[in-house]
């Protein structure tokens, strides 16, 4: 194993690692870092949670040490599709920044324009955004990328498939050509093709295993239901078992929905979607992380860029629109060597189109046709009868049993059901430097 001190990075990084117990690197690392370094551009092939921050980041803090920033003009910038992952560059970031004496921020969208502005006004060194925050903070004149010396496209398809490109392409042209550019992106065709043949020259290619290949540490399941209703069942048996859920929906309006039956049905889930307000997405992903909240209801938004431990079951409970999606959402399990089941629900209409979709992602499911009450559903996803005690919109508390009574005799309301606290949760470990690297997403 190449250890982070082999690769050229300097000493206060490595130490800043070594005291999270990380020192070896991932394949990708240890292929790309000193051609980052190097000040090559790079061109990096990889599914989320194959360690693709650290590959870009730490060259590029590496290579901004040094050298004085100014207020609202960042010398390195990265670009990332979503809020959860621009968050999650940055606080990955923060340590290995601070180690060099470098500052680094997130803007994104969902959040008060005025914190970023506040957050501008100071020098800042790495700026991690979303493309339409970051064209915002230009357009307001509080932003200005004349300085950017080094930039990075992180989920750069997925930021394709979210019609980014226009804004992305925008930016970029806001970036001085002769500075090293930088683009991670678990497929390299089409439009990404566009943006590497304008934006990089000469790229390195570095890939990993794509992300079909993910699939051979997972478990997957066609399972047969009659009609909606038993679907909706099985859904709630589901939800209610042991370990960390993610279940994915096609529409926001579908998400909400499933949210409100699973509570009702007193199990602990929330949702996540592109509408949801930047604290209740930051609430849904920390209680989710720490176990608060065992069941995730999303779209396609978490599907990718978003790494989170110990996920043991998918479920497509609406069946993904194409195979890309499929193996996306599946990726959220089975992270990092581990094993994980994948299960998709369809009714008796939909086997066909399912069963077209596995063949075009690589995956051989087991067929099964299943009812609410069938020990198969047991053996395959743990499936419990739920508690059937209500719990309350996600965010609010529950009162107390004495005050809840009260309220009733006065006809006031009726109890509520909690939610969890937020807290860091780091897995356990056979090995140091890699498995430590796994369990935090590095």
């Amino acid at each position: 194993m190449t250890t982070f001190a082999e690769l050229g990075l300097p000493q206060p990084i490595v130490s800043t690692l070594a005291r999270l117990d990380i020192t070896e690197a991932f394949p990708i690392q240890e292929a790309a870092i000193p051609d980052a370094l190097a000040g090559k551009d790079v061109l990096g092939r990889g599914p989320t949670g194959s360690g693709k921050t650290f590959t870009f980041g730490l060259p590029m803090l590496t290579r901004l040490a040094g050298a004085p920033s100014r207020p609202g003009h960042p010398r390195g910038l990265v670009l990332a599709p979503t809020r959860e992952l621009a968050a999650q560059i940055r606080e990955r970031l923060a340590d290995p920044a601070a180690a060099l004496g470098l500052r680094v921020i997130d803007v994104v969208g969902g959040v008060n324009i005025n914190n970023h502005i506040r957050a501008l006004a100071a020098p800042v060194d790495l700026l991690v955004a979303t493309p339409g925050r970051a064209e915002d903070l230009i357009n307001q004149q509080k932003l200005s990328l004349d300085a950017v010396e080094i930039s990075c496209l992180d989920e750069a398809d997925q930021m394709a498939d979210m019609g980014f490109l226009p804004q992305v392409r925008k930016l970029l042209d806001r970036v001085d050509r002769g500075g090293q550019t930088m683009l991670f992106s678990a497929t390299l065709d089409g439009d990404v093709e566009k943006l590497v043949q304008r934006y990089m020259k000469n790229p390195v290619t570095h890939s990993t295993a794509p992300v079909e290949a993910s699939v051979e540490t997972m478990q997957h399941y066609l399972l047969v239901v009659k009609s909606r209703e038993e679907r909706n069942d099985v859904v709630e048996r589901i939800g209610a078992r042991e370990g960390k859920t993610i279940m994915f929906m096609r529409t926001k309006h579908g998400v909400d929905r499933q949210v409100k039956k699973l509570r009702r049905a007193g199990i602990n889930a929330q949702g996540l979607h592109g509408d949801k307000g930047q604290g209740a997405r930051t609430r849904a992903l920390s209680g989710f992380s720490d176990g608060s909240t065992p069941v995730l209801i999303a779209t396609d938004i978490a599907a990718r860029g978003i790494d989170i431990n110990d996920v043991s079951l998918v479920v497509h409970v609406d069946p993904p629109a194409e195979h890309k999606a499929y193996l996306h959402r599946a990726g959220r399990t089975a992270r990092a060597g581990t094993s994980g089941t994948v299960v998709t629900l369809a009714l008796t209409e939909q086997v066909s189109d399912v069963e077209s979709l596995l063949r075009k992602a690589g995956v051989h499911a087991t067929a099964a046709h299943i009812h609410p009450d069938s020990r198969e559903l047991v053996k395959i996803t743990g499936a419990r009868t739920p508690s059937g005690t209500p719990l309350p919109p996600p965010g609010q508390q529950q009162k107390p049993q004495a005050e809840s009574a009260t309220r009733r005799h006065k006809g006031q309301g009726s109890p509520a059901g909690g939610t969890g606290h937020l807290h860091s949760q780091r897995r356990g470990r056979s090995g140091r430097g890699r498995r430590q690297q796994r369990s935090s997403g590095r």
